[in-house]
């Protein structure tokens, strides 16, 4: 009897920077887990901005500072389907959550949450977006989700 596997899905608004950045980290644990079989990742965003794009260059160079490759990532907007689908879909923003509440049907809002519902007691309850800013930010989304992935990985796992 084979195990079913747990879907996540990490999602931000273009898809291109905090969620990318969440898939690689998060499929980066369960692999140095050995427990890649046991989950299914993916990202998305809940706008259509950058449909097919790569991650944005600056998350790609401080993903890859960090021994991470997010190449061959693409960005895509958020489906339907994915409600019913994913087992666990975490927003890094509120905006974001705010916005995967108006889109997902009532029978799967619980399995909308925040990303940093998983590392209580953080200054912060956002993931940060640093799209915006310069190099330093990106840095700080990794530091973030880097955290967040460990207690994620711990509570699910």
């Amino acid at each position: 009897m084979t195990e079913e596997r747990i879907r996540i899905l990490f999602v931000c608004m273009g898809n291109i920077c905090r969620s990318p950045s969440a898939e690689g980290l998060f499929i980066n644990k369960v692999n140095t887990e050995n427990s890649n079989d046991k989950f299914e990742i993916d990202s998305c965003g809940t706008h259509d901005y950058h449909l097919g794009h790569s991650p944005d260059s600056r998350t790609l160079e401080a993903a890859a500072n960090r021994g991470i490759d997010l190449s061959n990532l693409r960005s895509r907007k958020i489906k339907y389907s994915d409600f019913e689908y994913f087992d666990l879909i975490l927003a890094m923003d509120k905006l974001n959550q705010e916005n995967l509440m108006s889109l997902c049907p009532n029978e799967y809002r619980y399995k909308i949450k925040l990303m940093l519902d998983y590392l209580p007691g953080h200054p912060l309850d956002e993931v940060p977006d640093p799209y915006y800013g310069g190099n330093q930010g990106f840095e700080e989304v990794l530091d973030i989700l880097e955290e967040s992935i460990e207690s994620l990985y711990e509570d699910i796992s």
